[in-house]
């Protein structure tokens, strides 16, 4: 990275004859946002922090506004700066599309691959994706991004990831804007200890819910809030549940459970291991199953690379367990305008997004 004295670029477009910051200067905004400090910032960047403080002033000077507040402990982005931050990601955001785009000049004989996922999805089913990925294309790099629903939408939308798999909803604010595919039924299961009494038995009954001792994860998580609203649409009332521990890891939650701690609410394919090994038993609730659908989300309006378009057709539809899924987007070579009735559709899928219903009313 440059560290010296920026030069203004020059234009001979009239308007405006000069661009008054540089890349790098845009890079060390965002990462002191990022990071909070211009230390950290400048950690973060492999560069020292009185580089990182002069190519602020130079990028002050140039721009003739302030953009951090200096009266406190923690880097504070004025208005202006906030300003520039915005347009600064975006700039630093399509730099990255262009190179991307040339790189894939190249067919799939290199370029990048950057997938999202939520935590469940990015943790159990991704990396066995992009293995299957790599066999076919083992010199395209892959990246993978594993991030919140919400998180993880926007770096979609900012086109900062190629596409995702997430288990949450879509902001409101990014509905009209990606499309949004249900890609497959993730069934949420009960585990408990095989000390528990309960494993003993075939099928328990919904009232015994509230004879367990939980170990859950933050009420804030989005499979959380899957679980509360089926058990609410169940008649069961999360609030009576017993929760002894919130736990930050799925992983946490399984070493919990097998220890004796409790019972918890997990995604299948996050026990199939423990399940072959038979250190955790999966219990059967009468009449109720507990599931969400995970969603593939892409940005039709962004430049979609050869190796996205690879992953998109061949390697989706080996994992989708949805007979009605579809492949995203138009072709790449398609200029024609999306019209109203895809984002209608899209709306009707979003409603269908983490459905999670009693066996009874669905076959």
């Amino acid at each position: 990275m440059s560290v010296g004295v920026p030069k203004p670029f020059t234009f001979s477009l009239g308007i405006m004859s000069e661009i008054p910051f540089t890349l790098d200067q845009l890079r060390i905004l965002k990462a002191i946002s990022t990071e909070g400090s211009f230390k950290r910032a400048a950690d973060s960047l492999y560069v020292s922090q009185p580089a990182v403080s002069l190519q602020v002033q130079n990028l002050e000077k140039q721009m003739d506004v302030h953009l951090f507040d200096r009266g406190g402990r923690k880097a504070q982005l004025t208005e202006a700066g906030h300003l520039l931050l915005n347009y600064g990601e975006k700039i630093l955001s399509l730099c990255q599309e262009t190179c991307r785009a040339i790189e894939d000049l190249q067919n799939l004989q290199g370029g990048t691959l950057i997938v999202g996922a939520s935590q469940t999805t990015g943790t159990y089913l991704l990396p066995r994706m992009i293995g299957l990925f790599r066999q076919h294309y083992p010199d395209v790099a892959v990246q993978l991004q594993v991030h919140s629903t919400r998180r993880t939408s926007w770096s979609v939308s900012n086109g900062q990831v190629d596409l995702a798999i997430i288990g949450g909803e879509v902001p409101a604010e990014l509905q009209d804007v990606l499309e949004i595919r249900p890609y497959a039924e993730d069934e949420l299961a009960l585990i408990l200890p095989l000390s528990h009494p309960f494993a003993k038995l075939s099928t328990i009954q919904r009232e015994d819910l509230y004879k367990l001792n939980f170990i859950a994860l933050d009420s804030q998580s989005t499979i959380r809030k899957v679980i509360d609203r089926v058990l609410t649409d169940a008649d069961i009332d999360p609030k009576r549940l017993k929760i002894e521990m919130e736990l930050n890891s799925i992983e946490a939650i399984k070493n919990a459970v097998q220890s004796g701690l409790g019972a918890s609410f997990v995604s299948v394919s996050a026990i199939e291991k423990e399940l072959r090994m038979k250190i955790l038993h999966r219990a059967t609730i009468e009449n109720m199953t507990v599931k969400r659908t995970l969603a593939v989300i892409i940005n039709p309006t962004r430049y979609r690379s050869k190796a996205a378009d690879a992953f998109i057709r061949e390697i989706l539809p080996q994992f989708s367990t949805r007979k009605d899924f579809a492949l995203l987007g138009r072709p790449q070579n398609d200029k024609s305008p999306k019209g109203n009735n895809k984002n209608e559709k899209h709306k009707e899928d979003e409603k269908s997004l983490n459905s999670v219903t009693p066996v009874s009313t669905e076959t």
